[in-house]
């Protein structure tokens, strides 16, 4: 079993919207429409693209959306004053979300933060009866795995990275197993999107690269993002994995977590810290959907 515990996830999500702080504003600006008024982000976290999307179109109403109160002040604060943030949950209905946004929304977006619901296209179904006639519902879900290392590091086997990949991706099958009154749903965002009632379903993906070698904050970064991803893996402090009481061995194998503590030991032989070949190439798809008018 897995269990978040967002109240420990708060100031990483904090850290997240202050650092993406430029891809958030290029995705806002061109999600924005003039004349836009209701905009809303559900399941807010640090409150990053809220603050977008609230400097993109400074007359609209920006609300912030989170359904924990610790992950909500971190919002409060990065916004500082830009948006208004509501407490309110996905998994209670479509009513305390209109409750939050207090009006038929313009631009709904909604960042992984759908996939924590219990019932996804409940969840989807939800969002979309927000929106004003001619609104638009973006979720951004899936894309690609990031890649930040090369295939062969010179400790353990070639690649480490993409077991890692596959170990997160069995975290987040028993992350979906155990939220309470789970339901599958097996089919795509697009088609979750176009049964949800709204038209025009479509998905673009937005490439983000920073090429080696990465300034030493960027590398510094990257350490602690994957020394983040480990503890998880590991059931070590807090983040993601707290809670789960799945033993190690059923995420990553002995072998690779010796070679990653290896990697993130500032005083070892291997430390990626002092590597000059480490990079971020990721992909994130945003799944756009239209309410008719």
């Amino acid at each position: 079993m897995i269990e978040i515990d967002w109240a420990e996830e708060a100031g990483r999500l904090r850290a997240s919207a202050e650092g993406e702080g430029d891809w958030n504003a290029a995705v806002a600006r061109s999600l924005v429409r003039d004349g836009g008024k209701v905009v809303a982000d559900i399941g807010c976290g640090g409150g990053g693209m809220a603050k977008a999307l609230a400097e993109a179109l400074p007359n609209a109403t920006v609300v912030a959306v989170d359904a924990d109160p610790d992950v909500l002040e971190q919002a409060r604060e990065h916004t500082a004053g830009l948006v208004r943030c509501e407490l309110a949950s996905m998994d209670d209905g479509v009513e305390p979300l209109r409750r939050a946004i207090d009006a038929p929304a313009d631009l709904i977006w909604a960042s992984a933060s759908v996939h924590h619901a219990a019932d996804q296209q409940a969840a989807v179904d939800a969002l979309a009866s927000l929106l004003a006639p001619g609104g638009r519902l973006a979720l951004t879900e899936g894309g690609l795995p990031a890649r930040h290392l090369p295939w062969d590091l010179g400790v353990g086997e070639p690649g480490l990275e993409l077991r890692l990949d596959l170990a997160q991706d069995r975290w987040f099958k028993v992350m979906r197993d155990s939220l309470p009154g789970s339901v599958p749903m097996p089919y795509g965002w697009t088609e979750a999107l176009t049964r949800a009632g709204l038209t025009d379903a479509t998905t673009r993906s937005v490439l983000t690269e920073t090429p080696a070698p990465l300034s030493p904050e960027g590398t510094e970064k990257l350490v602690q993002q994957f020394r983040t991803r480990i503890a998880r893996m590991s059931g070590e402090g807090h983040g993601h994995g707290h809670g789960h009481v799945v033993p190690d061995e059923e995420w990553l194998e002995p072998e690779d977590l010796a070679v990653w503590k290896q990697l993130l030991d500032p005083d070892g032989q291997y430390y990626l810290g002092r590597r000059r070949d480490l990079a971020v190439l990721s992909v994130r798809s945003i799944h756009l959907g239209h309410a008719p008018h």
